[in-house]
């Protein structure tokens, strides 16, 4: 893919894992990247490193789960560069491991909020400013939990990772006439933090997820941002209400 100059490209949840790789990603193809997360510390370590790659860069510190801290923060970084050209809606995560019989109202609400609720926020606010964008697109990430309802415990992820699939298509028809296009990737184990805790209390189970990848072995977060930055890419311009399946055929279950 060719270098894009004046792009401007807003990545949720992005001071680590798979979104830091591709703010990095996309930041090298040439886009002025925007990162968003609720680690001030950990947003200016990664700012201070994109920096000192060449990489133009911001961070803006607000909770993706709050409605209207994400309008506002979404409307500055619209407001300053004019326009927006691409939404990666990065941020989500298991939220709360519990059975459903267990699970309380808040610890629902706050599953739903993370992945679901955050990527409506996100994109609501920043449709104005993609309506303003080059060939500009959404990219959503959804889950092999949507398909096959997670493991005992992570139900309700499974269930907003769902939401997302649904969303990415509605959003896709929603802005269609505008040429906005809308798609989704679907990262399988990937070797990031967000396995942390299986990874070191239960790694017989870990063990087995990656012999449970056609390829016999687990993602790295550079792979998403490869397939992310095609995504986003004028080869993929007659792309739009897809998903993505970076999971090393994973899917098939083997």
């Amino acid at each position: 893919m060719s270098k894009v100059e004046g792009k401007v490209a807003v990545i949720t949840g992005a001071t680590g894992g798979i979104g830091f790789a591709v703010a990095k990603r996309l930041g090298k193809d040439g886009y002025t990247v925007v990162l968003n997360g609720i680690d001030d510390a950990a947003g200016a370590e990664k700012l201070a490193e994109l920096t000192a790659e060449g990489i133009t860069a911001e961070y803006y510190g607000f909770d993706m789960t709050d409605g209207d801290a994400v309008a506002a923060n979404i409307a500055k970084i619209g407001e300053k560069f004019g326009k927006i050209d691409v939404l990666v809606n990065n941020t989500g995560g298991i939220g709360v491991r519990a059975r459903f019989e267990d699970m309380t109202n808040e610890e629902y609400k706050f599953v739903m909020a993370l992945n679901l609720d955050s990527v409506f926020y996100a994109s609501r606010a920043a449709i104005p400013f993609l309506k303003k964008g080059e060939n500009a697109s959404i990219i959503n990430y959804t889950s092999n939990a949507a398909w096959n309802g997670a493991g005992p415990g992570a139900g309700i992820y499974a269930v907003s990772k769902g939401g997302v699939q649904s969303i990415t298509r509605a959003l896709a028809k929603d802005l269609a006439e505008y040429g906005i296009r809308v798609n989704a990737v679907s990262p399988g184990t990937i070797d990031t933090p967000f396995h942390a805790q299986i990874k070191a209390t239960k790694p017989e189970v870990f063990a087995s997820w990656k012999s449970s990848v056609l390829l016999g072995r687990l993602g790295e977060p550079e792979e998403v941002a490869g397939v992310v930055a095609f995504l986003a890419s004028a080869d993929a311009s007659f792309i739009t209400a897809e998903t993505i399946q970076i999971g090393g055929g994973q899917a098939l279950g083997i």
